[in-house]
């Protein structure tokens, strides 16, 4: 595969109790994006401060946290082109509220937290490699061809 990437995206807790797992999984499969890693797991306070590090001064963190580690989540790592943009694209504005119909959040989202999914940020360049490497060891992903690359990557 040409030019191609690799994104963390994570079903939270609320996609895990609501069954839609399968749904997101679908769309980015739809999509042409390969998935190449996957791990069913319940996120520790550590784990949970480590990925929101970022919002530790935040007046919402706690709030981040406590939903995070509140049930099981899937992790994942997807591969494609422009994957992290895409993915993105595909979950739609984080304020579910916003969030455009056809997207996974417009479509299924109900507010601000409860938003279903995390992806990467595409506006920082280094967010694929430092949440991937949060989450999974390198021998937890598989290089693997999936039939369709070359149609969906000539």
């Amino acid at each position: 595969m040409t030019d191609r990437e690799r994104t963390f995206v994570m079903a939270k807790p609320d996609a895990v109790q609501r069954g839609l797992v399968g749904e997101i999984v679908s769309r980015l499969e739809d999509r042409g994006l390969k998935m190449v890693g996957a791990k069913f797991m319940r996120i520790d306070q550590d784990l949970a401060h480590d990925h929101y590090a970022e919002h530790e001064d935040e007046p919402f963190f706690d709030d981040l946290v406590s939903f995070i580690t509140s049930g099981p989540v899937l992790a994942m790592v997807w591969e494609g082109h422009d994957a992290t943009r895409q993915v993105r694209e595909m979950m739609g504005e984080t304020d579910c509220r916003e969030a455009a119909p056809g997207t996974i959040r417009g479509d299924f989202g109900l507010d601000l937290q409860n938003n279903l999914v995390h992806g990467s940020d595409h506006e920082d360049p280094g967010a694929n490699e430092r949440e991937i490497d949060l989450f999974f060891d390198e021998d937890e992903l598989v290089d693997y061809e999936r039939v369709d690359e070359t149609w969906l990557y000539s």
